[in-house]
C-alpha cells in the first residue's frame, strides 16, 4: 500500500506547493472585482461561498469520469497511479486553475470564447462548434448510462428514465444556478467525498494487498501504455469538459482568492477519487485479469457496484446508485448549462428571460434527444478524444495568456506540448479515428506536438522582439 498512500500525499503536497506556485504566477489580486460582484443577475451570476462552489465545482467535473475511467485505468496496473497523481498536479489542476480563472478576468465568459481571445478568431469559431458538440455528448452519454442502470433496478424501461433525466435537465439548465444546482449539488458532492473514504477504509481495513509500482509492471503485457492510458484516465487526471464547467463557478465566486481552492483544489480531490477507484479495482478482483473479465461481462457500472457492496454493505449499495446514477446526472445537466451559455456568449445573446434561456435550451435537448438512440459504446468512444483535445486547446490558450502578460508559460505550454501529442497519436491510430499502425501514430503525434510547440516558442519570441522595439 506505500504506493498508494504514497500517491495521495503527493496529492496533497501538490495542492500546497505547486498549487500554490501556480497562484503566484498568475498574480491574484483581491482588489479586482469579480464577475459575480459586478455582473450579479441572479440567474448566472450570483456570489455563493467558496466551500458551496467547491462542492458544486467538484461535481461538475467529478461524475463518472474519476470512477469509471478510473476503473477502466486500473487494467493497466499501477502504473496507473503515476499519471493520475502528476498528470492531476501538473496537467489536469493548472488546467482547471487556468480557466476558471480566465474566465473571471473576462466577466465568467465560456472556454470556447477564452481560447479565441488567445488563439485567434478562426480557432475561437472552431471551438464554439466543438465545444457545444462536447457538450451535448457529455449530456447524451450521462443521460443514457444512467437511464439504463435505473431502468434495471426499477420497473420503468429505459425510455422512461430518459424522459425523466432530460426532464429535470430542462430545469437545471434554465433555472437560476443557486434555486436547484446550488442547493442540491454540495450534498451529492460531499456524498461522493465519503463514499471514495469508505471505499478507501474498506480497502485497508479487510486487508486487501494494493499492488506497488515495480519495474516489471511498468509495462503490462498487451495493454500499450501511450496514447490509451491518457486518453482513458481523464478525469482523474486532465479533462477537457472541466473547462467547460469551471466558467459556471467563476461566475460565483466572490474574490480571486478563493481561486485556488475552488478550482485547483476541486481538481485535486478529484485526483483523489480516482486514485481511490483505481486501487480498488485493480486490487478488488484479484488483479488486472479477474478486473478485465468483470469489464467485458457487464463494465464498469457492475464492478462499482460489486465493490461497494462488498467493502460497505447494503449501505455500500445505496452509494453506489449515488454514484452511479446521481453523479452523472448532475454532471450532464451542467454539460447543457454550459452549452446554453456558450452558445449566449457566442452570439452575445443575455439569458436574464426566462424565454431567451429556453430558447437556446430546447433546440440543444432536441439533438441530445436525437443522439440517444446511438450506441452509448460509439458516443463514449468519440467524447473521450474530444475531452482530451478540448483539454490541450485550453491548456494552449492559458500559455497564450501568460506569455502575452510575460508570466512563466511554462506551466501550460508544457502539459499542453504533451496532450498535443497523446490526441493526436490517439486519433492516428484508434478504432474511431484513422486505424494506423502505434509505429507510424506515435511518431507523428511526437513529431506534430514538437512543431507545434515550436510554433509557439516562436511566436512568443516574434512578439517579445516587437514590444522590446
Amino acid at each position: 500500500m506505500i504506493t498508494f498512500f504514497s500517491a495521495i500525499i503527493l496529492l496533497i503536497l501538490g495542492y500546497f506547493i505547486y498549487g500554490k506556485f501556480v497562484e503566484n504566477i498568475l498574480g491574484i489580486d483581491d482588489s479586482e472585482v469579480t464577475p459575480a460582484i459586478e455582473m450579479e443577475d441572479g440567474v448566472d451570476y450570483i456570489p455563493m461561498s467558496w466551500p458551496r462552489i467547491f462542492l458544486i465545482q467538484f461535481l461538475n467535473i467529478a461524475g463518472l469520469g474519476p470512477i469509471f475511467g478510473a476503473v477502466a485505468g486500473a487494467l493497466w496496473g499501477p502504473v496507473a497511479f503515476l499519471w493520475i497523481v502528476f498528470g492531476c498536479i501538473f496537467a489536469g489542476a493548472t488546467h482547471d486553475f487556468l480557466s476558471g480563472y480566465l474566465s473571471m478576468k473576462h466577466k465568467g465568459t465560456s472556454a470556447s470564447e477564452i481560447v479565441g481571445m488567445y488563439l485567434g478568431e478562426t480557432v475561437k469559431k472552431i471551438m464554439r462548434v466543438f465545444t457545444v458538440v462536447l457538450l451535448i455528448l457529455v449530456g447524451v452519454v450521462f443521460v443514457t448510462g444512467p437511464a439504463g442502470l435505473l431502468a434495471n433496478l426499477t420497473s420503468f424501461n429505459k425510455g422512461f428514465w430518459v424522459i425523466a433525466i432530460i426532464a429535470y435537465y430542462i430545469l437545471a439548465t434554465v433555472l437560476p444556478v443557486d434555486k436547484l444546482i446550488g442547493k442540491i449539488y454540495p450534498i451529492f458532492g460531499a456524498s461522493l467525498l465519503i463514499m471514495a473514504v469508505g471505499i478507501a477504509g474498506g480497502l485497508v481495513v479487510k486487508g486487501y494487498n494494493i499492488p506497488e509500482i515495480t519495474v516489471a509492471n511498468l509495462h503490462p503485457k498487451g495493454t500499450p501504455i501511450f496514447p490509451f492510458l491518457f486518453i482513458t484516465i481523464a478525469c482523474g487526471a486532465i479533462s477537457g469538459f472541466h473547462a467547460t464547467q469551471s466558467p459556471l463557478m467563476a461566475r460565483c465566486v466572490r474574490k480571486q482568492s478563493e481561486a485556488r481552492r475552488i478550482f485547483y483544489g476541486s481538481m485535486i480531490a478529484e485526483g483523489i477519487i480516482a486514485l481511490i477507484w483505481a486501487a480498488a479495482a485493480m486490487t478488488f478482483f484479484g488483479g488486472t485479469e479477474g478486473l478485465a473479465a468483470v469489464l467485458a461481462k457487464g463494465g464498469a457500472a457492475v464492478a462499482v457496484n460489486e465493490i461497494s457492496t462488498s467493502l460497505l454493505g447494503k449501505f455500500g449499495g445505496l452509494l453506489a446508485l449515488l454514484g452511479v446514477v446521481a453523479c452523472p446526472i448532475t454532471s450532464g445537466d451542467t454539460a447543457f448549462r454550459s452549452a446554453r451559455l456558450t452558445i449566449a456568449d457566442s452570439i452575445n445573446y443575455k439569458q436574464d428571460s426566462l424565454v431567451k434561456r429556453f430558447s437556446i435550451a430546447l433546440p440543444l435537448f432536441a439533438v441530445g434527444i436525437a443522439l440517444t438512440f446511438i450506441d452509448f459504446n460509439i458516443i463514449w468512444r468519440y467524447f473521450s478524444w474530444a475531452n482530451q483535445t478540448l483539454a490541450m486547446m485550453m491548456l494552449w490558450a492559458g500559455a497564450a495568456y501568460l506569455a502575452k502578460e510575460n508570466k512563466n508559460h511554462w506551466i501550460a505550454s508544457i502539459p499542453a506540448a504533451f496532450m498535443t501529442v497523446v490526441t493526436t497519436a490517439y486519433i492516428i491510430q484508434a478504432p474511431e479515428g484513422f486505424k494506423q499502425s502505434a509505429s507510424l501514430a506515435n511518431p507523428i503525434g511526437i513529431i506534430f506536438g514538437l512543431v507545434i510547440f515550436g510554433l509557439f516558442l516562436s511566436k512568443k519570441n516574434k512578439n517579445k522582439d516587437k514590444i522590446a522595439a
